[in-house]
């Protein structure tokens, strides 16, 4: 399958969360920006309200892509004590790590939300979206922070990922939804058509477009 572009990806996801439309325990979080235009088409299919949930992997010294651990909207920072450990950082080396992520994130998030605070998820069923998954380490990034915030479930949803993705999340959430799954995987720009790279106006304008929209009460 070759989605024509993330918009078109989102409606077809949207078909595969069918048994999640017109819930009033339903959020939808999209991870920006790629992520966004797909969450946008999924929340306006699912009568759910649509937020952003930014996140920023705390990356182990010198292993940039080695997450120890992540921050994300909310104010929500978890670590993985294990490799925390098996680095042998200091506190002051955390705090080092996590005020750099921090400075990016709140930086996003004061572009993004325009003052709103973000959506409680607190027992909502929270389906996490994204544009695909290559490695999916922002994606587990983002179940980890979400995790902390008590959602009632949480779910990933994806256009587009490796065959080994399911089994990758099917321990570290309620469910997992891919419209495709094609083999080889190389990259998730190569399935679709049209893969810009979505700005920050784009997305401020599609998080406008979905507040004014009505939800399922």
């Amino acid at each position: 399958m070759i989605f024509r572009d993330r918009a078109q990806a989102g409606r077809e996801l949207a078909r595969k969360l069918a048994r999640y439309a017109g819930r009033a325990d339903v959020v939808v979080l999209a991870l920006p920006r790629g992520g966004v235009p797909v969450g946008f088409e999924v929340a306006e299919a699912l009568e759910a309200p649509l937020d952003v949930f930014v996140v920023r992997k705390l990356g182990a010294p010198e292993q940039e892509e080695l997450a120890l651990g992540a921050i994300a909207s909310g104010g929500v920072l978890s670590l993985n004590d294990g490799l925390v450990r098996a680095f042998g950082l200091e506190d002051r080396e955390i705090q080092a790590i996590v005020a750099r992520e921090r400075a990016e994130l709140s930086r996003r998030e004061e572009l993004y939300r325009r003052g709103r605070s973000p959506l409680d998820v607190r027992g909502k069923t929270v389906i996490l979206v994204d544009d695909g998954l290559a490695t999916g380490s922002s994606m587990e990034a983002a179940v980890q922070a979400l995790r902390t915030l008590s959602p009632a479930a949480v779910v990933v949803a994806v256009p587009v990922a490796p065959r080994s993705a399911r089994e990758q999340f099917a321990l570290r959430t309620d469910d997992f939804v891919c419209a495709a799954t094609p083999e080889p995987f190389r990259a998730v720009g190569q399935w679709y058509q049209e893969f810009p790279q979505v700005g920050d106006d784009e997305v401020k304008d599609l998080l406008r477009r979905a507040e004014r929209r009505p939800v399922r009460a």
